[in-house]
């Protein structure tokens, strides 16, 4: 405490993220001529008549003759909707990745104590892990396609191909055979690949630059499932849509948020893991997992992002290294971390 009192308080603390993602665009092919052509996939606009499918009030509950009214009432939507062609049996979704170093200086820091204490930390890290796991677990993540999402799901095959932009470097993945759910049993190539992941964040090159190409065989004209739009004002008119799908210049795509969240979810550190069995989360600041409604790492339990970079940045030792872990990825994550003046 007597490190944090003579530094004092950073209101003003941000770090730009050092995985960067492009959109991922989304292409129609076959498993057999997956790597000599694909056709871009179209959004498809569709009015479909649905059926009164939520929870009854308890007044209609109890009287069939309202339930019968209710249930005649036509539920109209209309929605975008993404599948394979006829003849396609095959989504390729292809994105590139950047990865940079710098996670040493922040972007914005108006406490030079700070700031000079947090560098030393950084550095420090830096010769001695050489981001070595977190690199690890990103590689992890390029190789089994993760940032497929729903795409990944009841694939025959899949194939992930990566280069290095401008060198004749390069890897192919069998994406089935690596495991989403934890980070064991990484073979040769996947270790190569993480060696240059960490080789950029640690500043030994000044950046790479990765060109990623997923195959999935999903089969014959089956849905694809690009991002779906967030919808602010859906106002009360039945003639807009109830589901926009993401595009770019008519392609169907997938925002890059999107796979940076897929890419950065290695967190097996946070508290309840080894008991919930749940599998990696996103690297959050709290933990969240929105979909769950479950932040896993409360600030109650000390394992908040927060409560260990206040101690980490101003050289107060961690309990463990994979907090030490969890606290750079954040960082590589990037983000705005100011305390309050107040």
């Amino acid at each position: 405490m007597a490190k944090e009192n003579k530094i004092g308080k950073v209101s003003v603390l941000a770090f730009e993220k050092k995985l960067v993602p492009s959109d991922g665009y989304m292409y129609g092919t076959t498993w057999e001529k997956r790597n000599d052509q694909a056709l871009p996939l179209q959004l498809i606009e569709k009015s479909v008549r649905g059926t009164i499918s939520n929870r009854l009030k308890k007044g209609l509950q109890s009287d069939p003759a309202k339930l019968d009214a209710e249930v005649e009432k036509p539920n109209l939507q209309t929605v975008d909707n993404c599948a394979l062609g006829t003849e396609q049996d095959t989504l390729k979704l292809t994105f590139t990745l950047k990865v940079l170093s710098g996670v040493e200086q922040p972007s914005a820091c108006n406490n030079a104590d700070f700031n000079k204490s947090y560098t030393e930390v950084a550095k420090n890290y830096i010769e001695t892990h050489n981001f070595s796991e977190l690199a690890t677990r990103y590689a992890c993540n390029i190789a089994n396609g993760r940032f497929l999402w729903r795409n990944r799901v009841g694939v025959e095959n899949l194939e992930v191909q990566v280069k290095i932009s401008n060198a004749d470097k390069s890897w192919i993945f069998n994406g089935t055979d690596i495991s989403t759910h934890n980070f064991d049993n990484v073979g040769d190539d996947i270790k190569d690949l993480a060696t240059h992941i960490a080789d950029a964040l640690s500043g030994k090159t000044n950046y790479l630059l990765l060109e990623i190409i997923a195959y999935a065989q999903l089969g014959k004209a089956q849905d694809v499932y690009p991002s779906e739009e967030l919808v602010l004002d859906k106002g009360n008119s039945k003639s807009k849509k109830s589901k926009i799908l993401y595009h770019v210049d008519g392609i169907a795509a997938m925002h890059s948020q999107k796979i940076g969240n897929a890419l950065r979810t290695i967190d097996t550190w946070y508290p309840a893991y080894e008991e919930l069995s749940t599998g990696p989360i996103a690297i959050e600041p709290y933990g969240a997992v929105t979909n769950l409604g479950v932040a896993y790492r409360n600030p109650k339990n000390k394992s908040d992002f927060y409560t260990l970079f206040d101690k980490f940045a101003r050289g107060e030792s961690l309990d463990s290294t994979n907090e030490e872990h969890y606290v750079m990825a954040v960082l590589v994550r990037g983000g705005v971390f100011g305390e309050s003046d107040k």
